[in-house]
């Protein structure tokens, strides 16, 4: 079926009635959610399967499930919803005088190290726009710049997206952290391999920290002894703090938290401890006029960076 027939036949009110009817799993709950009479959601659901030309959902005795296009289309109408929810908020926005709204996705190195000074100068010099800031690991980050889903994403340079435009954001320098008591604590520098005789803690496995801590693993020639996986530099901290083995961070990211446990920092003499974040784009010519200013303000950060 043609896709502006499918958008003609479709409407939103019929969409949150599919979706209330998956949650609520049946027809009368579904229908009584949406303050609807049951006989007119029936038809509603009757209508939408015609248009869609194939079962959505299989009805039991005791409720509805979902047939295998009932998951696609699932999937499509929580976005729409979810698009329509984020509509509604930016349109009260701007009748209230913001001048403009941005999506940003960003993985945790960014979120942590430069995002929250950087964000503030820029919402200092234009306090009318307001920013949405999602965190998603680096390859998660270009999934949603591709997938429209972000303006703007920031995520290391490991990630090579194809159609995307990629300009260096931010450095960092990733170091080895330990309890105080641990035998490495003493050095002043260390060459990863030296770590391998000890457990690690580990980011979580989607993290480019965790991809270069593989693969210097595996440059080694020595298995990597990951002791647990945690989702954040914090989590990385305190569980190296309670004795679970040593971990892998950006140097900010320690001098903002591991420092304050109590924990000892070693430089990595190794040339993928140095590290570009990147900012990227699908066409920079193509962005809206906020979305723009915040790609050129985040451009000139670079030479900044500590």
């Amino acid at each position: 079926m043609p896709t502006n027939s499918l958008l003609r036949k479709i409407d939103l009110t019929t969409l949150q009635l599919f979706l209330s009817v998956y949650e609520e799993g049946t027809l009368t709950r579904g229908a009584d959610r949406e303050a609807m009479a049951v006989s007119a959601a029936s038809k509603r659901l009757s209508d939408l399967e015609e248009v869609a030309g194939t079962p959505l959902f299989v009805r039991h005795a005791r409720g509805m499930t979902l047939t295998a296009a009932g998951e696609t289309l699932l999937h499509h109408a929580r976005r729409v919803s979810r698009n329509m929810e984020t509509l509604s908020l930016e349109l009260g926005e701007h009748a209230a005088g913001v001048r403009g709204y941005l999506r940003v996705v960003a993985n945790l190195s960014a979120i942590v190290e430069f995002l929250p000074e950087d964000l503030k100068q820029f919402l200092t010099l234009h306090d009318r726009i307001k920013l949405q800031l999602d965190e998603r690991p680096s390859v998660g980050v270009i999934d949603a710049v591709i997938d429209n889903v972000a303006d703007i994403g920031i995520c290391a340079e490991d990630i090579y997206p194809k159609g995307l435009h990629v300009t260096p954001y931010r450095r960092d320098t990733l170091v080895v952290v330990t309890r105080k008591d641990h035998p490495l604590a003493k050095l002043k520098k260390i060459k990863f391999a030296q770590t391998l005789d000890s457990d690690h803690v580990g980011l979580h496995a989607a993290s480019s920290i965790n991809a270069r801590s593989h693969w210097a693993a595996q440059q080694a020639g020595r298995p990597l002894s990951l002791k647990i996986h945690v989702p954040s530099f914090d989590a990385v901290c305190r569980m190296v703090q309670a004795g679970m083995g040593i971990g892998v961070l950006p140097k900010i990211a320690y001098q903002n938290m591991g420092y304050f446990l109590g924990l000892e920092a070693i430089s990595l003499d190794e040339e993928w401890a140095q590290r570009t974040l990147v900012i990227a784009v699908r066409d920079p010519e193509a962005l809206s006029p906020v979305s723009r200013l915040l790609y050129d303000y985040l451009r000139t950060l670079e030479s900044d960076t500590p």
